[in-house]
């Protein structure tokens, strides 16, 4: 699923072409601008900031100074920062621009929008969400019983939508009705028709109205990472026959009344604003018919999609703005050619909400730079031709000739492998020869930064050479979409902003595994396998952030390696205080006792049978009794730690 490296960008824009850097340097190197939405900038002192009113006049929260006292609290790192007031701001965004546009259109139905719980489950991530979404009466939509039963819970205004996808089991159904029974407004969606038979069965045995939606299998067809959750082999929805089927059977049994709500969802991240235009005209006209058919439809749910532009590129080609606008024009203008009233619209838009609030912020710990040695490398008497010659040319590289070099010094170091297969040479022999041709392949590199006509092989290179960040996080955890599925995501320094970065890098986590590694970046060319960093200064702390992590990464991490939740603060903009922020909450990550549990360990155990076999040795007299002692404890301490890396 990752980006096809032959097509993609191997002439990362060179910050060497920068005469002056700048923070606007940074600003363009990073695309910060174009993926961060007006929520991050960077400070003149190099810091990132995070503009929780997207006014560069306004509050400006300097993520170093929120890092500062993250430290001061004894927070280790890595740790997730969520911007609550980003969250809301997003909320406010969506239900804001739908409003604007109905009154545009003069539009007689309401937005009355739904948060797809799926995408980010974490109670304080949904509690915001509906506090925030509280004056529009932004609902929640749920897609399993345990997020129905946290939705019954949290979504307690009576006057929002509780929307309820995926399939269904009798529980599930029950649980619904009780929403139904306690003055709520849930809706399940029937995503086969065996579920409206027996919903209308669970109903008259309780005695309850239910709210039905009916999810229909749409022609068009989108396009993406996610195209096959639409057309005709979709996963869930009725076909055309069975939605008549399931309107005529409502009328039949004088329950018409219940059906309220037309849904259709055509897929994750549409990039492309035509099939929207598509999906809203096919919808809108099934809608009109089934109204016409007798159906007491109120809701049109588009379901969600729209498109965020992770990766700071052109791949989305619309904005919300022009998003809203399409499905209130083709709406209304479908049902006034119909002759059909205006239905209330609901979308389900939860990347849109919660992907900039949340970043995950690690250390960087250390470098591996290929090929980097001290061995010696000194003419000795009888050595081997191939080590004399590949000297010889290293001394002897300039602007002109590197790229023949290179390809000498690519064929030696061929020859060398297969000469060493054969016996003709020693190790030492072998170890120079190499440590030559690295030496002659970082200078190749740095004569081939100042030329523009570079051949790609030699571009490669510089990526193939590229130093590995060893940062203090695990993939899986906190970045699984990076692996998975080849999201690009964005990945940048913290501060040091206002410097030039020196080092091309990839970024490597702390998991034993070789693809715990982010090797794909956004940058102003396209895909890359490399980004600028800033060389490691010794003693000197230095932070990369990994950003939009709010949807699905917080809760569709793993434990691989038993590396659990990470620690988490909650920031809050204050224009009253100093730093223009307060930290509301804290919230520890998962200790490795606490991760253990959760794979079937006994901790307590565990400990007890160390604490035997340390005193078995003491016995034995091959530990001191002092130091017994200190082993025991420095276990069950291990065992109550964070399960990430110590400074």
């Amino acid at each position: 699923m990752k980006p096809n490296y032959s097509q993609a960008n191997t002439r990362f824009q060179n910050v060497d072409s920068f005469k002056e850097w700048t923070t606007e340097a940074a600003d363009e190197v990073y695309q910060i601008s174009r993926w961060g939405e007006g929520y991050f900038a960077v400070h003149n002192n190099g810091d990132l900031c995070v503009l929780p009113n997207k006014d560069a006049n306004g509050p400006r929260i300097n993520m170093m100074e929120v890092i500062e006292e993250m430290k001061l609290k004894k927070l280790a790192f890595p740790a997730v920062i969520r911007f609550h007031d980003i969250l809301r701001s997003q909320v406010t965004n969506i239900n804001k621009t739908f409003r604007a546009v109905i009154e545009e259109a003069r539009f007689n139905g309401q937005y009355t929008g739904v948060y797809p719980i799926k995408v980010n489950q974490m109670r304080e991530v949904v509690d915001e969400i509906v506090d925030a979404g509280a004056p529009f009466n932004y609902g929640l939509e749920a897609g399993s019983k345990p997020e129905l039963i946290a939705a019954l819970a949290m979504n307690t205004n009576q006057n929002s939508l509780t929307i309820l996808n995926g399939y269904k089991d009798e529980d599930f159904l029950r649980l619904a009705l009780l929403g139904n029974q306690l003055g709520r407004k849930v809706i399940v969606v029937v995503e086969k028709y065996s579920e409206l038979l027996q919903l209308l069965d669970l109903a008259q045995k309780t005695g309850v109205e239910p709210m039905i939606g009916l999810r229909a299998k749409l022609a068009t067809k989108s396009t993406g990472k996610w195209a096959g959750s639409s057309g005709d082999y979709a996963k869930f929805g009725l076909t055309i026959p069975e939605i008549l089927q399931a309107v005529r059977h409502c009328k039949s049994i004088g329950k018409e009344h219940c059906l309220k709500l037309f849904h259709f969802h055509i897929g994750s991240q549409i990039p492309d604003i035509r099939t929207i235009k598509d999906s809203i005209t096919e919808g809108s006209r099934i809608f009109c018919k089934l109204v016409k058919e007798g159906a007491k439809l109120e809701y049109f749910d588009v379901g969600g999609g729209v498109g965020v532009n992770y990766d700071g590129t052109g791949s989305i080609n619309y904005s919300l703005k022009d998003y809203v606008g399409d499905v209130v024009y083709i709406l209304k203008q479908t049902c006034d050619l119909e002759d059909v009233p205006h239905p209330n619209i609901v979308s389900e838009s939860g990347r849109l909400v919660t992907a900039h609030h949340s970043c995950v912020i690690t250390n960087v710990f250390g470098a591996i730079e290929i090929g980097k040695s001290d061995l010696p490398t000194d003419k000795k008497m009888n050595e081997h031709v191939l080590v004399a010659n590949i000297r010889d040319i290293s001394g002897d590289i300039t602007e002109k000739n590197y790229k023949d070099v290179y390809s000498d010094a690519l064929k030696i170091k061929e020859d060398t492998e297969s000469a060493f297969k054969l016996g003709v040479l020693n190790l030492e022999e072998r170890a120079k020869v190499e440590t030559l041709f690295w030496k002659i392949s970082r200078a190749v590199i740095e004569h081939s930064k100042k030329d523009e006509y570079a051949p790609d092989e030699i571009l490669m290179l510089r990526n193939q050479m590229a130093q590995q960040y060893l940062s203090n996080f695990s993939v899986f955890q906190s970045a699984p979409d990076t692996w998975g599925i080849g999201q690009i995501l964005p990945v940048l320094p913290i501060h040091r902003l206002n410097q030039k970065p020196e080092v091309l890098a990839s970024i490597a986590d702390i998991t034993c595994d070789s693809d715990g590694k982010i090797d794909c970046f956004l940058s102003p060319d396209g895909p890359s396998q490399t980004v600028p960093m800033h060389k490691l200064n010794e003693g000197e702390d230095y932070y990369i952030g990994l950003f939009m992590t709010g949807a699905y990464q917080d809760i569709m991490g793993d434990m691989h390696n038993c590396f659990g939740r990470l620690n988490e603060v909650h920031v809050f903009c204050d224009d009253d205080d100093p730093t223009d922020f307060y930290i509301e909450e804290i919230i520890p990550g998962n200790r490795a006792d606490q991760v253990l549990k959760t794979l079937q360990y006994n901790p307590e155990t565990m400990a007890q049978t160390m604490k035997s076999n340390i005193d078995q040795q003491v016995k034995r007299g091959k530990i001191r009794p002092r130091d017994g002692v200190d082993l025991t404890d420095f276990y069950e301490d291990c065992l109550k730690s964070y399960t990430y890396l110590r400074k």
